[in-house]
């Protein structure tokens, strides 16, 4: 991928992919962002999302507190678990639970801060053809647009060479798992990257199936941890508080903080 353009210079835009049940990994992501390098978020000039990851990009956008969402999606993942069919169980309805929850977080100006900022990806049922939205007449139309989602553009401008792509699913993504081996081979589609592997695969069955509580919140972590590194590898140290032996504190202090809420959180 083409070398990122220096945020302190000129702002990087986000992109979250299509991510399921796995959004809770780039919402620890978007906290990891918002305590150590708050202004990569709020300088973001445009910010794109697909799916469940268009969710995560309005978080970003309306500056919610993200424990809310975190919550959200894990009620609707302890609903899907009660089935063997997860979330293809007839009574099990996702866009009901969404339309129901987000309310509560998105406010009445939503369509204002939305319009010419957040972008979501949709894909036309008859051509399959990818539009994104980012003009919003009013609170109720941001809702209905990033609860129906994108299916042939996974990462919204991906290779882009201004903007930091947020993915659950190991590739040539910005912010994302590393443990798979480069050698494995790697996939271009749906306007993605995604490294073919067993662990990845495994990540694809997660987004759909959701796995229990404390799966996902590893997951929230994961992205927690991953976003530190991003900031550490493209020269951002002094936005990490300092050091390596603060970061670990830093990293630390979000792990108990986790662990301490995930009573809660599970219900």
């Amino acid at each position: 991928m083409a070398k990122k353009t220096d945020p302190e210079n000129n702002p990087l835009s986000l992109s979250f992919s299509g991510s399921g049940f796995l959004a809770l990994y780039q919402i620890g992501a978007v906290k990891a962002l918002l305590d150590l390098a708050p202004e990569i978020l709020k300088a973001a000039p445009k910010v794109y999302g697909a799916s469940a990851g268009s969710l995560v990009a309005a978080a970003v956008v309306f500056n919610v507190n993200l424990d809310d969402l975190q919550q959200i999606i894990i009620d609707a993942a302890n609903e899907a678990r009660k089935s063997i069919l997860g979330p293809f169980y007839p009574t099990f309805n996702l866009h009901t639970i969404l339309k129901e929850a987000l309310p509560r977080f998105v406010p009445e100006t939503a369509h204002h801060l939305a319009s010419g900022r957040l972008h979501v990806a949709l894909t036309r049922l008859p051509d399959g053809k990818t539009i994104l939205v980012s003009d919003f007449n009013s609170k109720e139309e941001v809702i209905q647009r990033y609860i129906d989602g994108g299916l042939s553009n996974f990462q919204p401008f991906y290779d882009l060479q201004s903007i930091i792509t947020v993915s659950p699913f190991t590739g040539e993504i910005d912010i994302c798992p590393r443990d798979c081996p480069v050698s494995h081979l790697c996939l271009h589609i749906f306007n993605t990257s995604f490294q073919l592997s067993v662990q990845n695969l495994c990540r694809v069955s997660y987004a759909l199936f959701p796995p229990p509580p404390y799966v996902l919140n590893d997951f929230y972590y994961q992205g927690y941890k991953e976003a530190i590194l991003y900031l550490i590898k493209n020269g951002k140290h002094r936005l990490c508080v300092g050091d390596q032996k603060n970061i670990n504190v830093v990293l630390k202090n979000e792990d108990i903080k986790l662990r301490q809420h995930e009573t809660v959180l599970v219900k």
